[in-house]
């Protein structure tokens, strides 16, 4: 007979006693518990302990959180909180060193948990910490301890970091821009800035000012790793807080001083395999970095600023520069005017007479503007080709340079998603982004000229434009897929994906698609998948017996707590617990804490999870909604929260854990799999029916013969 719900079975550990097991009555106060485990041992002063978790992060066991102890946890009785709060808080004061050291230690480790972290705080225990950092001058191991601890305390948020003084801040600066301090010093200083910069805006200017671009590009430059990490964080962290102006200017500087190439060269093609979070912060640099476009694409051109209309003008110039200068001496202002609007019909605007009514639609806006103006001075050649060449066809058969080039501009700007902010889990970068300078004008200039060749290939005319923009926006989707490491690669295959070969491609969908839907082929489909539904749901569970790293995400953006889950290999119990940076696949045994899958209630995604609510809403956290999932177990008020690190891992864990719970998949990547093991299965069945028409009714039966005389008689057959 299964124990009640509210008692739990464990075992309780001490330091040289042997251990008890009881059973634990979950509606037993906590006080009550620890004074009959503290009879058994003769232990008087029961008040002075408190039990915690034997394995993992060694969490102390409080009535509110009691309720996640499960069947078979190792408990350990130890100190309690106040008791090891006020003994640590006395032991860093001490003016023996070793003491000092260990306590720092200490506290550094039990800061984790937020029972104790809050009878240290309450203690003014960090006032202690701040006169270590400001008093001191050691640079070693103890301020270390120090800077952990105070790392693991604030990231409870019971203190606000506006309650910092400008002195500890500098000190913590000061250890940032000294070269002879520890590299772990320099990454904890690192990332407490971090922490500290999105929080007030006095605190960014204090960071800005104190902390240089240069000096963090320096340490962008170490071959330490970690370092490396945390100065990128840091970076971001700046530019995600500053204004537009800022962000500006410091992409601009960032630019001046090679930026660019170096993360190139010595992070993407760096030996070392790229991690998740710097992929998430190179992902944030390009975000960053491309919607300073954004307000040139949501600004409409102003007939009457002089600058815009020079601009527009130098497009004028610069395509019939010859045929002006000649004829304009011997023309009156309304032939001139006449010529001006023949030139900019010849150009592609369909308002001639007053081209700038053609970039008052925002967006793309002015954006447009910039990429026909860096189109026309850089690339002169190509551009002079594109506009004379168009001119001497005929009227309709020529393609607009000035209309296609705003079309274009938006369909870029749709593509990269310029104006939309920043996805917090996102780590899908263009790494031709980071190789080449002026990326978005560079690649506007290949996408234009890709254009006209396909409007050559497809024989167009002017009613086709829709048409010939929609396979230049396939041409260009579908080679950004390919992820390119250079815009010359990128050029390459652009150029080499043809309107035939969009054909070709869009044919074998196309007929793919026609053979699927035949009425015996449909049969034969649903015939097939419910063995290939068993197989992915076999390929489901095995993924997670495999586990995932996930990543804990603060309200301060922090990435950098991990933890892993993975399911038992006889599918009944999922075991999770946090690990250190680096660690791939920890064993089973490693991952103390475990939820039954007979426990298991309910699956929740999106807007249901209880950590998303908990978020504040807006678009910036979209894409976490789209990421997150939690489990509900034992009752409703407990539950496991999941934030996927992709999509990807977001439709296996969600479909893995409702095969466990015994319900359909859901997710999008089912149909997918689904399809394409019913295409391959389907290809394989029918690969001697290839140029034989599949009729859609069966043939008919033909009637029973009149006799079956001509059976063969085995009973006549030779001894």
């Amino acid at each position: 007979m299964p124990p009640p719900k509210d008692v739990v079975k464990i075992a309780i550990q001490m330091v040289g006693a042997i251990p008890q097991l009881i059973e634990l009555q979950q509606t037993k106060p906590l006080a009550s518990v620890l004074k009959d485990v503290c009879d058994a041992w003769s232990l008087p002063n029961a008040e002075r302990y408190a039990l915690q978790y034997a394995d993992g992060r060694q969490t102390y066991i409080t009535e509110s959180n009691r309720r996640d102890i499960k069947n078979g946890s190792i408990l350990r009785l130890t100190t309690s909180p106040d008791q090891e709060a006020e003994r640590l808080y006395n032991g860093i004061q001490s003016r023996n060193v070793d003491v000092k050291t260990d306590s720092l230690k200490k506290l550094a480790s039990l800061s984790q948990d937020v029972t104790f972290a809050q009878e240290f705080i309450s203690r003014n225990g960090l006032k202690q910490i701040y006169s270590i950092v400001e008093d001191g001058n050691d640079t070693g191991e103890m301020l270390a301890h120090t800077l952990k601890a105070f790392t693991e305390l604030m990231e409870h948020d019971f203190v606000s970091w506006e309650n910092l003084s400008t002195v500890f801040i500098k000190k913590i600066v000061s250890y940032v821009n000294m070269n002879a301090v520890d590299a772990s010093i320099q990454q904890l200083s690192l990332t407490i800035l971090e922490n500290m910069v999105p929080t007030s805006r006095l605190l960014f200017d204090l960071v800005k000012k104190e902390v240089t671009l240069d000096r963090l590009l320096t340490h962008l430059q170490a071959t330490n790793a970690q370092l490396q990490l945390k100065a990128m964080a840091l970076l971001i962290a700046l530019l995600l807080s500053a204004t537009d102006a800022e962000r500006r200017d410091m992409i601009d500087y960032l630019r001046e001083k090679n930026i660019r190439q170096f993360v190139h060269k010595n992070i993407i093609h760096s030996s070392e395999p790229l991690g998740d979070e710097m992929a998430h912060y190179l992902y944030v640099l390009q975000s960053v970095s491309l919607n300073l476009c954004e307000h040139r694409m949501k600004t409409s051109m102003d007939p009457y600023s002089q600058e815009q209309r020079d601009l527009l003008q130098s497009l004028r110039q610069i395509a019939f520069e010859s045929e002006s200068e000649a004829s304009a001496g011997s023309f009156n202002t309304e032939r001139r005017r006449s010529l001006c609007a023949k030139e900019f019909r010849k150009l592609g605007f369909m308002n001639n007479s007053n081209p700038a009514e053609d970039l008052r639609r925002a967006p793309p806006g002015l954006l447009a503007l910039d990429n026909m103006v860096y189109f026309s001075r850089n690339t002169p050649n190509a551009y002079s080709r594109f506009v004379l060449e168009n001119s001497s066809r005929e009227d309709k058969h020529e393609c607009p340079f000035a209309r296609s080039s705003i079309q274009l501009t938006l369909i870029l700007c749709e593509i990269l998603h310029i104006g939309e902010p920043c996805s917090e889990t996102a780590q899908a970068f263009y790494p031709m982004f980071f190789g080449q300078d002026h990326f978005f004008e560079e690649l506007f200039c290949i996408c234009i000229q890709l254009v006209n060749k396909t409007w050559k290939e497809m024989r167009a005319t002017q009613e086709d434009f829709d048409k010939v923009m929609q396979v230049v926006r396939e041409q260009i989707t579908r080679t950004l897929s390919l992820k390119p490491t250079s815009l010359e690669l990128f050029k390459t295959r652009v150029n080499a994906l043809n309107y035939s070969e969009i054909l070709k491609l869009r044919q074998t969908e196309r007929l793919h698609q026609e053979e699927t839907l035949a009425v015996p082929v449909l049969e034969l489909r649903e015939k097939l998948k419910p063995e290939l539904l068993e197989l992915i749901r076999q390929q489901r569970l095995l993924h997670l017996c495999e586990g995932t790293l996930f990543r804990k995400i603060s309200s301060r953006r922090r990435q950098d707590k991990l933890w892993y889950c993975r399911l038992s290999p006889n599918h009944k119990v999922l075991h999770y617990g946090d690990v250190e940076e680096g660690v791939q696949s920890p064993p089973i045994e490693s991952l103390p804490e475990k939820i039954p899958v007979a426990d298991m209630k309910m699956l929740l995604v999106g807007k249901e999870c209880p950590h998303t609510k908990e978020k504040s809403s807006g678009k910036q956290n979209k894409d976490v909604l789209e990421l997150a999932f939690s489990i509900v177990h034992d009752v409703e008020e407990y539950c496991l929260n999941f934030i996927a690190p992709t999509r990807y891992e977001f439709c296996l864990w969600t479909d893995g854990l409702n095969v466990l719970l015994g319900k359909e998949m859901t997710s999008e990547r089912t149909q997918t799999d689904l399809d394409v093991l019913l295409s391959m299965e389907l290809k394989l069945r029918l690969l001697d029916l290839e140029n034989i028409s599949i009729p859609d009714n069966p043939p008919p039966i033909p009637k029973p013969p009149s006799n079956l005389n001509f059976c063969y008689d085995f009973s006549h057959a030779e001894q």
